[in-house]
């Protein structure tokens, strides 16, 4: 009889996970949760927090790097993008026909150079992703099952990958929770570089310019939601944010040139006390706010904590 409960039939034998950190441990949990993989190897710079994962039952065991390749059937890089070449430039000699390597980067354009020259013929088995979810919190203590319900994974394909090996990572990020699209590298990093990039940029130039004052204490003190909403992204992961925007700096720096003319444009305003203009560059900002939340809503695909 049927039970009408869908029966997952996709399972990775061995996923090796390269920084168990919250992305990495959170689609292991994932994984773990929908009974999609067979066994978790964790490889990573900290023997304590490897020690961790495993004893949050993350990952089942931890490995060297060429031991952890040994029958791999999916590698995915979960470290700084900075990282990227060192890593792939690491694995390559021990890389196997029919293992899969990809990602979880925030930058594409960089991380497929570093791929392309680091794995020379062997990039055909390299497909880049990103997926779009986060917490302002990192580490493996973060990591969650649920992270990526709902949440979008943007696939970077190269002309050089097996479209069965893209259907692959494709089902992993799907069998996670997560919904797939296909883009290219170059269109990526530009959207990226608006919509999350540059927030963040933003969110930690706030603070600083806060926190720099002669007066910083006493304007915390009295900070509310304000602040606290639109700074929460800037307790986010310094090493991480580093990375993305040297690795994705012609895209953010367009965005930072096009946001400080509104900025000026914004300035203007305030010293000529013009009031209409203000309250109508405000309306037009706000309604597209909440236009953009409704659609959120409706496709039950809710923004991110963190990373975008």
């Amino acid at each position: 009889m049927d039970s009408g409960v869908e029966v997952n039939t996709f399972v990775i034998p061995k996923l090796v996970v390269i920084g168990v950190g919250l992305i990495g441990g959170s689609l292991a949990l994932a994984l773990k949760r929908a009974g999609a993989v067979g066994r978790v190897v964790g490889v990573g710079r900290s023997a304590a927090s490897l020690a961790r994962a495993v004893e949050l039952g993350v990952i089942d065991e931890s490995a060297p790097l060429e031991e952890a390749l040994r029958d791999a059937s999916i590698v995915v890089l979960c470290a700084p993008v900075a990282q990227t070449f060192n890593i792939l430039h690491a694995l390559e000699p021990h890389l196997q026909p029919g293992t899969i390597v990809t990602d979880a980067g925030s930058t594409k354009g960089d991380v497929i150079v570093a791929a392309k020259t680091a794995l020379g013929d062997k990039v055909v088995q390299f497909v880049p992703a990103h997926p779009i979810a986060g917490r302002e919190v990192s580490g493996v203590d973060a990591a969650l099952p649920d992270l990526y319900d709902g949440k979008r994974v943007v696939l970077c394909p190269l002309q050089e990958n097996l479209p069965p090996d893209v259907s692959t990572v494709q089902r992993m990020w799907e069998v996670a929770g997560a919904v797939c699209h296909v883009m290219p590298a170059v269109q990526h990093d530009a959207m990226f570089a608006a919509v999350s990039h540059l927030p963040h940029l933003l969110a930690f130039a706030l603070v600083a310019q806060v926190v720099n004052a002669e007066d910083s204490e006493a304007k915390l003190a009295f900070a509310g939601s304000g602040f606290r909403d639109t700074t929460r992204i800037a307790a986010s992961s310094p090493e991480m944010w580093r990375d993305i925007c040297i690795g994705n700096r012609t895209a953010l720096l367009r965005e930072i040139t096009t946001y400080q003319a509104v900025l000026a444009h914004l300035k203007t305003q305030v010293e000529q006390s013009n009031g209409d203009a203000l309250e109508k560059f405000f309306r037009r900002a706000s309604d597209a706010r909440h236009a953009w939340g409704a659609r959120q809503a409706s496709v039950q695909c809710p923004p991110d904590a963190d990373e975008t």
